[in-house]
């Protein structure tokens, strides 16, 4: 038997294409003392892995031009070394790569952990998703940084999208007033079923920084930013006194990568509205996982908690879900089936 692989062709300049990556037939991996193999079940694509395969990776170590691709998945334990996992078991890992098995160490630390998944409990996919680091991405940015308050009002950039659609519910469960951003009709209506008071398609409209201004005229209280660009530039006008503001992505910059982001010069604005701006990296508040996902848990259960998922199937489609996610065609947590 062998190992099927995406891996790294060249490094993007601009947008990637199906080319980026390569398919391969590698020998089949072995697991040595302590560690299990994974017949992969689910792949995980997220924004962030984008800058993993620029030539200058941001915040952690990029993959290299003929490495197996780095992302999470889920898969059903095959063999193990491992005195407390057997075959059967269902694994979650953020290092389990675009590859068909993979082996993984379970006693490793932090954001390298694997995680058991238990079945009965929710879909095993949920753990890339609500249940994995888009919510715990969500519940921290939302309760540690952006902090709404009953009455405030929260901007949500790309709402629909597998952290959006949990920031929007969450900043609901505080008692804020929720405003969601996206590319479609159809995403903002289905922000609209889960809870979201007021949305934008920015696409059809002209002038962002009045549309938000209509929305919000006493201003911007909590702004989670997803996509950066022309929009958080809208945002960033409209903000009110004290606002808080969490950076968590700019995937309407991904693809312009080793490119400036030069947009609105917002130090007068921040003055006058003494806003705080803050960076999120979810690797950071890894030792929030365990009390996020009871939470979380806990509001799915309660049917206070909806989300949505948008799945392709088969190993050879993955590079064209990752397409389909960076262009904004996914709607929902973007997932490929093995």
């Amino acid at each position: 038997m062998t190992n099927r692989q995406w891996r790294l062709a060249s490094h993007p300049r601009g947008v990637p294409d199906l080319e980026t990556w390569s398919l391969h037939d590698a020998p089949m991996p072995e697991p040595g003392p302590g560690q299990i193999l994974i017949r992969t079940q689910w792949l995980s694509l997220d924004p962030y892995m984008r800058g993993r395969i620029s030539p200058s990776a941001n915040y952690a170590k990029g993959v290299s031009v003929g490495e197996v691709m780095q992302g999470g998945g889920v898969g059903e334990v095959v063999a193990s070394n491992h005195p407390d996992w057997k075959p059967g078991d269902i694994a979650e890992a953020m290092n389990v790569g675009w590859q068909e098995y993979a082996v993984l160490t379970p006693d490793l630390p932090g954001s390298a952990k694997v995680n058991r998944v238990d079945p009965a409990l929710a879909p095993p996919q949920a753990t890339l998703a609500w249940l994995g680091m888009p919510g715990l991405t969500a519940y921290v940015g939302t309760l540690e940084i952006g902090r709404p308050k009953p009455g405030d009002t929260m901007v949500v950039s790309a709402a629909s999208g597998a952290v959006g659609q949990i920031v929007g519910q969450i900043g609901k469960l505080c008692g804020a007033r929720v405003i969601g951003i996206a590319g479609s009709d159809e995403k903002l209506a289905w922000c609209r079923s889960v809870g979201f008071d007021e949305t934008i398609n920015y696409k059809t409209t002209n002038d962002m920084a009045g549309a938000i201004a209509a929305l919000a005229p006493q201003g911007v209280n909590v702004f989670f930013d997803n996509t950066g660009g022309p929009i958080h530039d809208a945002v960033l006008r409209n903000l009110a006194v004290a606002a808080r503001v969490v950076i968590c992505g700019r995937i309407a910059l991904a693809n312009d990568f080793e490119q400036e982001d030069i947009g609105l010069r917002a130090s007068s604005r921040l003055i006058v509205t003494r806003a705080m701006i803050q960076g999120l990296v979810v690797f950071d508040w890894w030792h929030k996982r365990e009390e996020a996902m009871s939470r979380l848990a806990g509001w799915h259960r309660e049917g206070k908690l909806i989300t949505k998922e948008d799945v392709l199937d088969g190993f050879e489609r993955v590079p064209e879900a990752f397409l389909r996610m960076m262009a904004g065609r996914n709607s929902g947590k973007q997932l490929v089936r093995l």
